[in-house]
């Protein structure tokens, strides 16, 4: 099936990352999380499609835990806990500034969609994941 929309969770990278995740011992899953953060923040070359896909997952999962995040989807996402992840925030958001830059397959894939849906997840995903100083709010619209 591929991607069947501009979700973190809205591909068959990212629901077979999820499987894999779900299938780690719980105390490894952290580990997982962070090394396939790692991955897509440490990569100085082209930046495969399906690292990018994984990556957002992850970073997902962070924001997921962070004031004013989303919760994984209910179907692609993870069936079993996920541990606190918030330590994870600084990498999730170089992991999903570099897909956001070039050399990118991602960007590359997503640089032709109408009215560019998949830039509004991604930096929806950066602003949860963003830290505000203390006392401010996050204001949904």
């Amino acid at each position: 099936m591929g991607t069947w929309d501009v979700g973190p969770f809205d591909n068959d990278t990212a629901a077979d990352w999820c499987g894999d995740l779900d299938d780690a011992a719980p105390d490894a899953r952290q580990a997982l999380v962070r090394d396939t953060l790692a991955r897509a923040a440490d990569t100085t070359d082209y930046l495969d499609a399906d690292i990018g896909d994984e990556a957002v997952a992850a970073a997902a999962l962070v924001a997921a835990q962070c004031p004013g995040g989303e919760p994984a989807h209910p179907h692609y996402g993870p069936k079993q806990p996920v541990p606190d992840l918030t330590d994870l925030r600084a990498l999730a958001l170089r992991a999903l500034d570099r897909v956001l830059t070039e050399p990118s397959e991602l960007l590359e894939l997503w640089a032709d969609s109408d009215d560019d849906p998949w830039h509004t997840t991604i930096n929806g995903l950066r602003t949860t994941l963003t830290p505000r100083p203390p006392g401010e709010q996050l204001h949904r619209i």
